[in-house]
């Protein structure tokens, strides 16, 4: 049984992989989205069809200090809450989250919609979609710039504020030892300033789409150990990010785990940036059958890596069990 599950993901496997490498031509320039080091946690922030694949009510609260040390570096919080319904086939999820990066704040809340279909006895694979809308505020009279007093830079002339409305969409296959999916959170290319001076400059000023393929296992490693490898792969046009991860949970209640993320330029191979971005310590408790904490410390190996002091992410999840067969420990995806 296990194998014919195995096979089953195999093949859809293929199948998005070779999505996400065609729509990869067609992403756009930046690297826009909000980053989490946990992201294997918080699965429903970069995935719709994430939402109710928990099979309890799951909420998950998330607060992320980046590059510590650097005045403007990125403030995050996060929080989502999915469960499913009617029977299981049914999806639904909320996520609302806060970004601070410099003189800009992102506010956003989005709903989720994921339709669940059993492809085998132990495999699910679930179409999402979600919708919402991000507060782009950006207090741009305030930046200190070098130029005389009597020069105007039109970009900095004023403060900007607007609602930006979006869309996106995902599939997330999964059984009880491992998952693949692939998502586009935002598919509208919202101009972000109602700037009319130099047309190049205007056409980069706006949301940029970014697909996103992730995928995980578990290998059991005897009766109190099991290693769980996971990957996530987040592409532009023509830049792409790594993250390879890698989690040892003992006992089903602690995990310890690292992490290497690249951060290329251009869409090339993981490797070709040899020192990579940051390495990634993180450690996760299940306290208890609903409850979990975790921590991730970035270390950077940038050119950052003198300037700031770390990046540090902390995870709350608490899930709630209404009847005691649909608590799993652990709860690996």
């Amino acid at each position: 049984m296990r194998r014919q599950s195995l096979l089953s993901i195999a093949k859809y496997i293929k199948v998005l992989t070779f999505a996400v490498c065609l729509a990869s031509i067609y992403t756009a320039q930046a690297q826009q989205e909000v980053q989490y080091s946990q992201y294997m946690f918080n699965m429903l922030a970069v995935n719709p069809a994430y939402a109710g694949s928990r099979d309890v009510l799951s909420m998950t609260g998330l607060y992320r200090q980046q590059w510590v040390g650097i005045e403007g570096a990125p403030t995050t919080q996060s929080f989502t809450i999915d469960l499913p319904v009617k029977r299981e086939k049914v999806g639904i999820g909320l996520q609302a989250y806060h970004d601070q990066v410099g003189v800009f704040n992102n506010t956003g809340v989005y709903l989720s919609y994921a339709y669940r279909v059993k492809v085998s006895q132990r495999s699910t694979l679930a179409m999402g979609v979600q919708a919402g809308a991000t507060n782009l505020v950006g207090s741009l009279m305030g930046v200190q710039r070098t130029l005389a007093n009597n020069d105007i830079d039109p970009a900095f002339a004023g403060n900007t504020s607007k609602w930006l409305p979006n869309a996106g969409t995902g599939l997330y296959l999964s059984n009880d030892r491992g998952y693949i999916g692939i998502s586009v959170p935002n598919l509208i290319q919202n101009q972000l300033r109602d700037y009319t001076g130099n047309e190049d400059t205007l056409k980069k000023a706006r949301q940029e789409r970014h697909y996103f393929l992730m995928m995980g296992f578990v290998v059991p490693l005897g009766s109190s150990l099991a290693l769980k490898p996971s990957l996530l792969v987040k592409a532009t046009r023509d830049a792409a990010a790594f993250d390879f991860n890698l989690n040892l949970w003992i006992r089903d209640r602690v995990a310890v785990g690292a992490s290497w993320r690249t951060n290329n330029q251009k869409f090339t191979s993981p490797f070709a940036n040899q020192n990579g971005d940051a390495a990634i310590g993180m450690l996760e408790i299940q306290a208890s059958d609903q409850f979990r904490i975790g921590y991730a410390y970035d270390f950077m190996l940038n050119g950052l890596q003198s300037a700031q002091k770390g990046s540090h992410e902390i995870m709350l999840r608490y899930e709630f069990g209404f009847r005691k067969a649909k608590i799993l420990t652990p709860r690996y995806f």
